[in-house]
C-alpha cells in the first residue's frame, strides 16, 4: 500500500510530497500551500474536462467504426467520408492564414537546424550524456562506428584507421570550411593573422567570416573555431597527442557542434508507473534545471563523477571574448492527456490525470532554471513537449492547462513554450488549427511514424486489414503526412520561431545507412531530427553542414502544397490479394517479437527504451510507439481473419523462445518460457488479442497494469 498525505483536496503519496516540499520548492518562491492548491484545482477542475476530452475520442472512434463496417474496404466516397468525419467532428473546419506569435524563443529553437536527442530522464547518466552532447567527437564518431563502412576491429588503436578518420574529417572541412585554394590536406598547420585564419603556408578561408573564435596564442593556436549554416565546427591542435602527432597541421580532433536540442522524456521512453518512479523523473529533471545533477559512471575499470558541461570560450575576430553553451538546450516531455498516476488520488480516490501533474511539477522545476544566470534558457522560457494530442480542442486543453500552472507558478503568460507532435491521426488532419489553438506557446512540431501509424491502423480498423508493417512506407497517407507538416509549419509562420523536426533513426549501430540516408530530413525543410545516440548526433550534424535548411524551407515555402487531405486520409487496405502463408508467418514472427523484446524489458525490469534486437538480430531503439504499431497490425489481421487466434499464440510462444535466448547474458532477465504465465508475455499477448479495445490503440493502459504486477511481485 502507498503512504499518503492529505495535501489540500488531493490525496499525495508521502514520497512525492517530500520530494515537493523538501527539494522542488527549496529556494523558489512559492508557497508549499499555493501549491498544492494549484495541483488541487488541476485534479478538480482540469480533470473532468479531461475526462470529457477522452469520452469525446471515444465516441468519435464508436461512428468511425460503425460508417466502416457498413461500408467495409477503401473508401470509394471521398465526399461521404470527409463530410462523415467533419459530422462527428473529426474534422474541423480551416480558418484564414495566420502566423504564430511565440516569442522569447532561444536561437536553439528558433535559429539552429540540428540534431535532437529524445533521453528518458529516470537514467540520470543517459540524461547528462544527452545534455552533454552539444559538443562531440567527429574522430570518435567515425572510428567507433561503421560510419566509414566498416567497423574498428576490436584491440587498440589502429594508425592506419586513424588516417581513414582524418582524412574524412579533412574532406568534410574542405566542403563546409574550405580554403581560398588548395585543401585542408595540404595544411602544415593554423595560425591566426590579424584576427584571420591561414595555414602555414599563408593560405586564408575562402571565406573569411568563418572563423568564429579561437584559444591559444596567435601563432600556435590550440582550438579554432569555425561557423557554417550556424553550426559550429573546433579544430583541437595538438602536437603531442598520438593523432596530432601523426598529422602535418597536427590536427588531433574535429568537435562538432551536435545535438542542438535535447527532449529530457518522461513519456514514451520512461516506465513510470507509480510514485516511486515518477519522483525519480522529476528529481532528474529538477537537477537539470539546478544544474547539479550528477552520476557516478563506471568505464575502462575507472569510476567518476559525470555532470553538466561548462561552458566554451574562445577569444574572437577583433580580440572581444566570445562564449558558446556547452549543453544541449533541455526541452521536458510530459505525457499525454490519456493516462492517470497513482502518485496523486482527488477527493473521490481517484488516480490524478498524469499530464496534470507532470504540467505542474516539470515547470516548476524549470524555475529554478529561469532564476539562475547562464542556464538553460538564455530567453526565460520553458519547454514542454506535449505527445499525443487528438485534433484542435486538445491542443487548447493543454494551452490552457499551461497557463493555469504559469498563474500558480508568478510566471509571466506564455514562458511555458508548448511542443505539439503530430503523431495522432486527427492532429494531421487538423494540423493548422492544432497550431492556431496554441499560436502565442508552440515552439515545435514534428513528425512520428510509428505512433502516427498505430493511429492510422486503429482509426480505420473496422475498414479491413491492413498493409504489412514494411509497406506502411509506400503508402499514400505517410508521403503526405510527411510533406504536409512540413508544408503547415512554415504556411503558419514558423521559420524563425520553432523546430519542425522529424523522427528518430531507429538503428543505433547502422551509421553508415544513416550517413546515407538521414541527410533527406533537412533536405525535407526541418530543422531538427531525432538520434538514438550522441555519436548519432555528431554524424548527423554533417548533414546539416551540407544542406542550408533556411534555404530550403524558403524553396519549400515557394512551391506550395505537395500534398492534400484525400492523399493524408487514404487508408492503407491491402490490395486484396491473397498473402503467401510465408508472408503471413513472416509478419506475424517479425511482429511478435518486437512486441515481446521490448515489453520483457519494460515489464520485468522497467526499462521503457532501449536497443532490442529484432527477428534478425539487428540491434533497435524500441520504445511504446513501436510496441504500438506492431500490436495493432497484429490486432487487425486477427480481427479480419487474416489470422486466428491460435496460430497467434503459437507465433507469440516460438518468438518468446527466440527473445529469452537473444537476452540469455543479462543476469537480470527473467525468461518467458516454458511457463508462459509470467507478467510481461501475458502482457504481451494482451496488447494483441485486446489491442482493439485499447483507447487509440495506445500500449500504456495495459504496460503499466502488468509492470505493477511485476513490481508488487
Amino acid at each position: 500500500m502507498t503512504d499518503r498525505v492529505v495535501r489540500g483536496g488531493v490525496q499525495v503519496a508521502a514520497d512525492l510530497a517530500a520530494f515537493v516540499e523538501d527539494e522542488l520548492l527549496d529556494g523558489l518562491d512559492v508557497a508549499a500551500e499555493r501549491f498544492w492548491q494549484a495541483l488541487d484545482t488541476l485534479a478538480h477542475d482540469f480533470g473532468p474536462r479531461n475526462a470529457d476530452l477522452l469520452s469525446a475520442r471515444q465516441k468519435m472512434q464508436e461512428q468511425i467504426d460503425r460508417w466502416h463496417r457498413d461500408a467495409p474496404g477503401p473508401v470509394t466516397d471521398r465526399d461521404a467520408y470527409r463530410a462523415m468525419l467533419r459530422e462527428v467532428g473529426y474534422l474541423v473546419e480551416e480558418g484564414p492564414g495566420f502566423s504564430i506569435d511565440t516569442d522569447n524563443v532561444d536561437p536553439e529553437i528558433a535559429s539552429i537546424a540540428g540534431p535532437q536527442l529524445v533521453v528518458p530522464i529516470t537514467n540520470a547518466r543517459y540524461a547528462l550524456n544527452a545534455a552533454n552532447a552539444r559538443w562531440g567527437s567527429l574522430f570518435d564518431a567515425l572510428y567507433g562506428t561503421d560510419a566509414m563502412g566498416d567497423a574498428p576491429e576490436s584491440g587498440g588503436y589502429d594508425p592506419s584507421r586513424g588516417r581513414r578518420v582524418v582524412a574524412w574529417a579533412k574532406d568534410f572541412l574542405d566542403r563546409t570550411a574550405p580554403l581560398a585554394k588548395g585543401s585542408h590536406t595540404d595544411a602544415g598547420g593554423y595560425r591566426i593573422s590579424d584576427g584571420a585564419l591561414t595555414t602555414a603556408e599563408g593560405v586564408a578561408l575562402d571565406d573569411p567570416r568563418q572563423l568564429a573564435g579561437w584559444r591559444g596564442e596567435d601563432d600556435a593556436p590550440t582550438h579554432i573555431l569555425l561557423k557554417n549554416d550556424g553550426l559550429h565546427i573546433e579544430l583541437h591542435i595538438n602536437r603531442e597527442h598520438p593523432v596530432g602527432g601523426d598529422d602535418p597541421a597536427g590536427l588531433a580532433d574535429v568537435v562538432l557542434e551536435s545535438a542542438v536540442s535535447a527532449i529530457m522524456d518522461c513519456e514514451d521512453s520512461v516506465a513510470c508507473v507509480d510514485a516511486e518512479d515518477k519522483v525519480t523523473a522529476y528529481r532528474n529533471w529538477l537537477g537539470l534545471m539546478r544544474g547539479d545533477l550528477k552520476a557516478e559512471v563506471s568505464k575502462g575499470g575507472e569510476t567518476f563523477t559525470r555532470r553538466l558541461a561548462e561552458d566554451r570560450t574562445y577569444t574572437a575576430p577583433g580580440g572581444r571574448e566570445v562564449t558558446l553553451k556547452g549543453r544541449a538546450l533541455m526541452l521536458v516531455r510530459n505525457v499525454g492527456h490519456l493516462m492517470t498516476t497513482p502518485a496523486v488520488l482527488t477527493r473521490d480516490g481517484e488516480e490524478m490525470f498524469e499530464g496534470l501533474l507532470d504540467a505542474l511539477v516539470t515547470v516548476a522545476c524549470a524555475c529554478h532554471d529561469l532564476a539562475r544566470a547562464g542556464g538553460n534558457s538564455a530567453h526565460g522560457s520553458v519547454y514542454v513537449v506535449k505527445p499525443k494530442m487528438h485534433g484542435p480542442a486538445e491542443v487548447a486543453f493543454a494551452d490552457e492547462i499551461f497557463s493555469a500552472v504559469e498563474d500558480a507558478l508568478g510566471l509571466p503568460r506564455h514562458t511555458v513554450k508548448m511542443g505539439i507532435m503530430d503523431e495522432e491521426r486527427r492532429t494531421s488532419a487538423n494540423l493548422k488549427e492544432c497550431i492556431r489553438a496554441a499560436r502565442n506557446r508552440v515552439a515545435f512540431i514534428n513528425t512520428g511514424f510509428l505512433d502516427r501509424t498505430g493511429d492510422e491502423i486503429h482509426t480505420s480498423m473496422e475498414a479491413g486489414p491492413m498493409v504489412r508493417k514494411g509497406a506502411m512506407k509506400e503508402t499514400a497517407w505517410i508521403a503526405a503526412y510527411e510533406d504536409r507538416n512540413v508544408d503547415i509549419g512554415l504556411a503558419c509562420g514558423l521559420r524563425g520561431k520553432a523546430q519542425i523536426g522529424k523522427g528518430m533513426w531507429a538503428m543505433p549501430d547502422r551509421m553508415a545507412a544513416m550517413l546515407e540516408q538521414k541527410v533527406g530530413h533537412p533536405k525535407s525543410g526541418a530543422n531538427c531530427a531525432w538520434v538514438p545516440s550522441p555519436t548519432a548526433a555528431t554524424l548527423h550534424a554533417t548533414h546539416y553542414h551540407a544542406v542550408d535548411v533556411a534555404a530550403r524551407q524558403d524553396e519549400i515555402a515557394r512551391g506550395g502544397p505537395r500534398a492534400s487531405l484525400d492523399d493524408l486520409l487514404t487508408i492503407p487496405l491491402s490490395d486484396g490479394r491473397n498473402w503467401s502463408d510465408d508472408e503471413i508467418a513472416d509478419e506475424l514472427a517479425n511482429n511478435a517479437q518486437g512486441i515481446l523484446g521490448y515489453v520483457v524489458r519494460w515489464v520485468d525490469q522497467g526499462v521503457g527504451c532501449s536497443t532490442v534486437p529484432d527477428i534478425h538480430d539487428v540491434g533497435l531503439m524500441e520504445d511504446r510507439a513501436t510496441c504500438r504499431i506492431s500490436s495493432q497490425a497484429l490486432a487487425n489481421w486477427l480481427h479480419h481473419g487474416v489470422v486466428d487466434r491460435d496460430r497467434v499464440m503459437a507465433t507469440m510462444r516460438e518468438m518468446a523462445q527466440k527473445v529469452d535466448a537473444q537476452n540469455a547474458g543479462d543476469p537480470a532477465y527473467r525468461p518467458m518460457a516454458p511457463d508462459y504465465d509470467g507478467p510481461a508475455f501475458r502482457a504481451a499477448c494482451d496488447l494483441v488479442f485486446e489491442g482493439r479495445a485499447q483507447p487509440s490503440g495506445y500500449t500504456e493502459p495495459l504496460l503499466h497494469k502488468w509492470r505493477r504486477v511485476a513490481k508488487e511481485a
